[in-house]
């Protein structure tokens, strides 16, 4: 080891910004592939036009499209169970516990979550044009809970202590098990809010149009903001894996370089010596 001309760490670097460098880009490589199919896909608003494109379209069905609209409850919304005047259309609230464990082998306390409760509400509902009225055109949102995408709210949290007797924790000393805290939350999508839908778009009849999972495969997805957000954000993170592509080959390239000129000129120096 003591041969050796350049640090072992020093190479161990270079290899690593390369290898960084490749994969980063590798990343950005798929993320423009994904967003040049995205920029593929028309996107409408529910409006008149979306029915003449319907209409001149065979069977009066578009195979995958995306839709921007406001969330609108068909009927009744669902009301906040913890927020004062909030409505949406999809209620999700979880109730968890926490607790720690007593591990003999290692001697300290596992944290562990367990007892986890999920109710799952939802009302039909509709994506209407901003400044719409009710009976204005709408696309109707079928089976939304089958879609992907993060697109609920969250409006509520609270984490509380658990409760504590001098007899529980004597117990739970001897049990090796304590209860930590209580977690709630409440997510929701909120009535109002900006949703774009990606999927197939079919005229049912007259003007009511319906949004729902494509029938080629495609994923069928729910974008919790309006189309040009949720492009700006797929373009900023091509450019943040470009970035980082570029500056850790840069960094790479550069100490590279140092090594090769350090090598170079020690041996420019043992030639003169000799």
């Amino acid at each position: 080891m003591g041969d050796l001309p350049v640090n072992p760490l020093v190479l161990i670097g270079v290899g690593s910004s390369f290898a960084f460098s490749g994969l980063f880009y590798h990343l950005y490589k798929g993320k423009k592939e994904e967003l040049k199919k995205l920029k593929e896909i028309p996107i409408f608003k529910p409006d008149q036009h979306l029915v003449k494109v319907l209409k001149a379209s065979p069977h009066r069905r578009l195979q995958y499209v995306a839709v921007e609209g406001l969330v609108q409850a068909d009927g009744e919304s669902l009301a906040s169970q913890f927020v004062p005047r909030c409505y949406g259309v999809i209620q999700k609230i979880a109730v968890e516990e926490q607790w720690k464990f007593w591990n003999s082998l290692t001697k300290t306390w596992n944290s562990r979550t367990i007892n986890r409760k999920e109710t799952n509400n939802s009302v039909p509902f509709s994506l209407v044009s901003p400044g719409a009225f009710f009976d204005d055109l709408y696309v109707k949102v079928q089976n939304p809970l089958e879609a992907s995408g993060c697109y609920l709210d969250r409006v509520y949290f609270k984490k509380s202590r658990a409760e504590k007797g001098l007899a529980d924790m004597v117990m739970n000393g001897i049990l090796g098990e304590e209860p930590v805290a209580m977690e709630v939350s409440e997510e929701l999508l909120r009535v109002g809010s900006t949703l774009t839908g990606y999927g197939e778009v079919v005229l049912e009849g007259g003007q009511v149009m319906r949004l729902q999972a494509p029938q080629d495969g495609r994923k069928f997805i729910l974008v919790p903001t309006d189309h040009r957000s949720f492009m700006d954000g797929h373009e900023k993170s091509a450019s943040m894996w470009k970035m980082l592509s570029a500056v850790t080959g840069i960094t790479g390239a550069a100490i590279l370089t140092k090594v090769i000129c350090g090598l170079v000129g020690n041996q420019d120096g043992k030639s003169k010596k000799a």
